[in-house]
């Protein structure tokens, strides 16, 4: 373990660093250890002394919070209370018990989603603290099992969810049981990302490589990225579309883009009609000779549209092709920036990518029309 000396405290330890911060004498009483621990996600030490800086702040504001509710409790004579455990709790219960209790009660009318998070959140649980015993949980392990979240390269609002998952799993069982043990994911802190990782665009020589590689597989998942790369449709926009709604037979071929009970749309502006061109016309073709009744059904069914299973297996495919920073999602950004290229009024760049655009006057009408919208869009593809 190698000491940084920093103005805040921080080490590293097989080349990440950690911090590391002594909770105050006076206030140890109110804590189930003697010093605060996070891992701060990096190699760098300068962003590891910024995050630092940042986590012993918050860390002063809090325990300033504490000293003043130990004030105020001394001034009126009050001291909290901690409830005497049941007599019959049971010491038995598993983790995995706990969990299909949690799925019983709180899963009816809850998607496939709900099961597959409160599952992979227990998982991630048992593989952290080795064994599948509630009274077997101590309070380090929240801050064992944060760390373990964070080691796998979550980021914090990741954490937070897997954390709500957990909590609640746990707080449930703890109730129906009666069980004499606290929960200890309780209250655990979590640190806050630094900054939101920036979204970039991809290259264009990048985007033309990657079509030619999805033209050549020419399978479902290479069709839903041709057909984004294109189009600059969001992934939820282009995985809950029917058959129906990709139009071929028409002088502008072109996706009628239109909310479905399975599929909502981010917002008003995002009903629109988006001429196809280049590689998202390829898919287009492909996917109406295939004839099936929604154009991606390994991602979507009248029960819901799963674009979060499609995130993960494109970005999975992507990652060692596109440049570091950059997902399935950048596509929608490069559309904007391709079609600035070809001086596209903005305003036409936002009915084509269904982006609100500012002011009052831009409320009124019909739009542009797929005439122009597919000028523009040929243009970019040249």
């Amino acid at each position: 373990m190698v000491w940084v000396r920093s103005p805040v405290y921080f080490y590293k330890r097989n080349d990440i660093f950690y911090f590391s911060r002594a909770v105050p004498s006076d206030l140890r009483h109110r804590f189930n250890k003697k010093k605060v621990e996070v891992s701060l996600r990096t190699k760098s030490e300068a962003k590891a002394a910024k995050s630092a800086a940042a986590l012993s702040d918050r860390l002063e504001r809090y325990w300033d919070s504490l000293r003043m509710e130990m004030i105020y409790s001394r001034e009126l004579g009050i001291s909290v209370v901690s409830e005497k455990p049941s007599s019959g709790a049971r010491d038995d219960i598993r983790i995995n018990d706990a969990l299909c209790l949690y799925q019983r009660l709180k899963g009816a009318g809850k998607t496939k989603l709900f099961f597959e998070g409160s599952e992979r959140s227990i998982r991630y649980l048992i593989e952290c603290v080795g064994h599948d015993n509630i009274n077997g949980l101590e309070p380090a392990d929240a801050g064992r099992f944060r760390d373990f979240l964070f080691d796998r390269g979550m980021s914090s609002s990741s954490v937070k969810r897997v954390f709500s998952s957990v909590r609640a799993i746990m707080n449930l069982t703890i109730k129906e049981h009666g069980l004499a043990v606290t929960n200890v994911f309780n209250g655990t802190f979590i640190p806050e990302d630094n900054k939101r990782k920036e979204r970039l665009p991809v290259p264009l020589d990048v985007i033309r490589r990657i079509q030619g590689e999805c033209r050549s597989l020419n399978d479902e998942p290479r069709w839903l990225i041709a057909l984004i790369s294109d189009t600059g449709m969001r992934l939820s926009e282009a995985c809950g579309l029917l058959f129906s709604d990709i139009v071929l037979d028409t002088d502008i071929p072109h996706i009628s883009l239109i909310e479905h009970p399975w599929r909502r749309l981010k917002t008003s502006s995002s009903t629109r009609s988006i001429p196809l061109v280049g590689a998202s016309l390829w898919a287009a073709k492909e996917i109406k000779a295939k004839g099936t009744e929604f154009a991606f059904p390994k991602y979507c069914s009248t029960q819901k549209c799963n674009a979060n299973s499609a995130s993960a297996a494109l970005n999975k495919w992507l990652k060692p092709r596109l440049p570091e920073g950059c997902v399935i999602h950048s596509f929608r950004h490069s559309l904007r920036d391709r079609l600035r290229a070809v001086e596209c009024p903005s305003d036409i760049v936002d009915a084509i990518g269904g982006w609100t655009t500012e002011g009052i006057g831009q409320r009124y009408g019909k739009g542009y029309d797929l005439n122009v919208k597919a000028k523009w869009m040929r243009n970019m593809v040249c």
